[in-house]
């Protein structure tokens, strides 16, 4: 599944030497203001506006590195740049995916073959949500819970991903559907009452969306 990000070069092979242009910030598919009450708006414009963009720019920043390591053959340089091309190239793939899984129209449960697919590998979307949300309060520390596509068994799996480690590129799950449990994604509104802002954000999941995804990652 194509998040819209391509860091083919940067978290792949050391020995790619062509680097696209410089990552941008994209744009929020709605207002800030948008996902409320769910969501509040400060959190919204901090969390996209700050968070989003230091990914970004801290990803343009370790790149440049990386090309110049490249050109002059230092491969010490090149293994050291890889934690920080993962961790902020991963937050970027991250909060790509995650701005879209949400909707100010959304809430409620999927349609058609995503519903069909969720009710044959979870039993039903109640047991799925319980299992999604349980990961995702599991994590300990930083990190998100994930909805992904075991393309080799073809079946839908739940997982938690620690950090901003993205989700393909460390357990080869297809992203359908990410939750951002770092702080940063609910403090101001919910504390540290983690399950609270998990019991809310169901209500501003895109299923459509997480759909698309879906039946996109099965052509």
């Amino acid at each position: 599944m194509n998040s819209g990000v391509d860091l083919s070069c940067s978290l792949g092979t050391l020995g790619c030497s062509a680097f696209r242009q410089k990552h941008t910030l994209p744009d929020l598919p709605y207002d800030y203001g948008a996902l409320q009450p769910h969501i509040s708006a400060e959190i919204m414009l901090l969390h996209h506006s700050k968070h989003h963009a230091t990914y970004v720019n801290n990803l343009n920043v370790a790149e440049e590195k990386y090309k110049e390591a490249l050109a002059k053959g230092d491969v010490t340089a090149q293994v050291s740049l890889q934690p920080a091309l993962k961790f902020n190239g991963g937050g970027h793939i991250n909060h790509t995916i995650f701005w879209t899984n949400l909707s100010p129209n959304g809430g409620g449960e999927p349609q058609g073959e995503l519903m069909e697919a969720i009710k044959r590998d979870f039993g039903s979307f109640g047991n799925f949500k319980e299992k999604l949300t349980a990961v995702s309060v599991g994590v300990q520390g930083s990190g998100w819970g994930w909805l992904g596509f075991n393309q080799d068994q073809g079946r839908l799996q739940v997982t938690a991903c620690y950090n901003q480690d993205p989700l393909q590129g460390t357990t080869g799950l297809i992203p359908l559907l990410g939750i951002d449990v770092w702080e940063h994604a609910y403090y101001l509104q919910y504390k540290n009452v983690r399950p609270d802002y998990l019991k809310a954000i169901w209500n501003v999941i895109s299923w459509e969306n997480v759909s698309a995804r879906y039946t996109a990652c099965k052509k």
